[in-house]
């Protein structure tokens, strides 16, 4: 006990005086590399994983204590989709969900003000501080902020790792997030609600704006994975076996391809009401661009409504606009303009 501790606190105390940087490990990457690395490893691997979780949410409360009210809180939300024993005692229960929110400090609580819903990255990952740098300048701007681990992400265990249900009942963690927000917090206005998310959390921003269409006022989706049945195509053997296992779809695409159809946001673009906008980068080594040019395509023929840039051979690939760099952050000015327009914050960007 003495050693986990120690490592504990050494960790946390060596990650405190560095600056913040986006993890370059696979499962935080985002669509595949979380995929990818679960394949690899197996599934969640448990007491490491969660001390890692652990360490990784003291350095959410010690670096954002300057800037805002952080708490970690739990909810419940669907039933897990696959319960190995359906009738064992308490097997269909409302699943928990975990989640952070942050409220800026600053913030006038007297009047109604706006707020985010972030979804992580990675089929198999969860909210870390990878990405610190976004949270912070989103609350910069006076955007309360709610990010939950869905179903399936890892730091909780084998069994919450197996509960993962892609493009389903994760949708329900995510939105439940939103709905918990509005229950929570009175100051918090449901007409100036927003949802952001990058590759997979691209794909759970999609999904939710695609079934809820009258929750959010608008929505970003960067790199996001948008077409599983062109994905199972391109990626390796390893990715399509993580889809397929007994505790996941439980089928390959071949073998049910209108599953994966469903679980796609670009069979679902006759339901887009929400003010979008899309980034994508053609160097992207993760999503490939076939993904969302397909997905601006479906919704162009839709005739439908939304914003999109697509960015020539933007350096950092699929975390182009994630970066520390100059053409990141201007990346990064125009998502956080577009989301002013709509939810009008105390400080927009300029």
């Amino acid at each position: 006990m003495k050693l986990i501790l120690f490592t504990a606190t050494v960790a946390v105390l060596w990650a405190g005086q560095q600056p913040s940087r986006p993890q370059t490990s696979p499962a935080a990457a985002g669509g595949t590399g979380g995929a990818l690395a679960a394949a690899a490893g197996g599934a969640d691997s448990g007491a490491s994983d969660q001390l890692l979780k652990r360490i990784d949410d003291v350095l959410w409360f010690t670096r954002m204590a300057d800037i805002a009210d952080v708490d970690k809180i739990e909810f419940t939300s669907s039933p897990p989709a696959h319960p190995p024993n359906p009738k064992a005692p308490g097997a269909t229960n409302p699943l928990i969900i975990h989640a952070y929110t942050f409220i800026p400090k600053k913030l006038d609580r007297s009047k109604k003000q706006p707020f985010i819903t972030f979804a992580h990255q990675g089929v198999h990952a969860n909210f870390d501080t990878s990405d610190l740098h976004v949270i912070r300048e989103l609350l910069e701007q006076g955007y309360s902020i709610v990010a939950c681990d869905y179903r399936g992400s890892t730091g909780y265990g084998t069994a919450f790792y197996r509960d993962i249900d892609y493009g389903g009942r994760e949708i329900d963690d995510v939105f439940n997030s939103t709905q918990y927000m509005l229950e929570t917090f009175s100051f918090l206005d449901p007409r100036r609600a927003g949802m952001i998310g990058w590759s997979h959390g691209g794909f759970i921003t999609l999904m939710n704006i695609m079934e809820h269409p009258q929750t959010y006022a608008v929505a970003y989706a960067g790199v996001p994975v948008s077409d599983l049945v062109a994905r199972m195509g391109y990626e390796p053997e390893s990715y399509r076996q993580l889809y397929s296992a007994p505790y996941h779809i439980g089928k390959t695409v071949r073998e049910d391809i209108e599953e994966y159809r469903r679980r796609s946001p670009v069979n679902h673009v006759k339901s887009l009401e929400t003010p979008l906008l899309i980034h994508a980068n053609t160097n992207d080594e993760d999503v490939n661009f076939l993904e969302v040019e397909h997905l601006i395509q479906a919704l162009q023929a839709e005739g439908k409504r939304f914003e999109y840039k697509v960015y020539e051979n933007a350096p950092g690939g699929h975390y182009f606009n994630r970066t520390d760099t100059r053409m990141a952050r201007e990346s990064r000015a125009d998502v956080y303009r577009f989301l002013a327009s709509h939810l009008h914050p105390s400080n927009p960007q300029q």
